[in-house]
């Protein structure tokens, strides 16, 4: 997922976002509970704040193409996929299975927060190195 890609996820996944906020706001608010209106809630806050995070990846990645940002997205979005998408699925299933599935979620966004830490460390060494 270079630049374009994460900018293209970024892309997708604000779409869901707006889509499933919708959707939960006017539709499933009346059939959900609000146990499960919290975990839908918890999982769109989660997918807007990360979806603004791979957006800005990809913008820095056009003028710093950085290994560790590339992870980062990576991981990001993986865990998009897997913390937001299990907390939906929990909220309309309630299949426990998935409470399993959304830590893995938080681990992968955690990694991806320090591996941007570590990529934007190094961007610093590397800016001092051509002064």
């Amino acid at each position: 997922m270079r630049s374009r890609g994460m900018l293209i996820f970024a892309a997708l996944s604000g779409f869901l976002f707006v889509a499933i906020g919708a959707f939960a706001a006017h539709s499933l608010r009346l059939s959900l509970g609000g146990l499960e209106m919290a975990w839908l809630r918890t999982g769109l806050e989660y997918q807007a704040f990360h979806t603004l995070a791979i957006m800005a990846l990809g913008a820095v990645m056009l003028r710093n193409p950085n290994l560790w940002f590339y992870w980062s997205g990576v991981l990001l979005a993986i865990g998009i996929v897997l913390f937001s998408g299990s907390l939906y699925c929990l909220a309309l299933s309630h299949l426990r299975l998935w409470v399993y599935i959304t830590p893995i979620g938080g681990v992968c966004f955690l990694t991806g927060w320090i591996l941007l830490l570590i990529g934007a460390l190094r961007l610093k060494k590397k800016a001092e190195r051509r002064e």
